[in-house]
């Protein structure tokens, strides 16, 4: 008897951990642009201080997009995701492995790849917040 008096009234559901709005590829896709933007500057500049500086920054703004990624994939995308989108746990594990190669490499190259599979991700991602 205790047990239907505590028994919740109504069963709720929730597509991820808060409400919607909080999750977007767009922060992945602003720290690939730095990891690219500074293999650019990297490229361009000959100073050894500059050159250190630089490479702890793109190391760091890589992890950074590969966290976001990483966020999106185990607590946005949901098992409809993946049945709708056969591809997606692939495209997502290509995007981090890019973006470990961009994190490693002073060729603006690698963020370029690593920014066309975030674009990827994205255009996955909005088609899934219009449904």
């Amino acid at each position: 008897m205790l047990s239907r008096l505590f028994a919740p009234k109504v069963k709720v559901s929730a597509h991820c951990d808060l409400p919607c709005g909080v999750y977007d590829p767009a922060q992945a896709r602003i720290e690939a642009e730095s990891v690219k933007a500074v293999q650019e500057k990297y490229l361009a500049n000959e100073d050894a201080h500059f050159r250190a500086r630089a490479t702890v920054i793109k190391e760091q703004r890589a992890e950074l997009a590969k966290h976001h990624v990483s966020v999106l994939w185990s607590d946005y995308f949901k098992p409809p995701h993946f049945e709708k989108y056969p591809q997606l746990h692939q495209l997502v594990n290509d995007t981090l492995k890019a973006l470990s190669t961009a994190k490693a490499s002073t060729d603006p190259k690698t963020g370029e790849k690593a920014l066309e599979l975030i674009a990827e991700i994205d255009k996955i991602f909005w088609e899934t917040k219009k449904a």
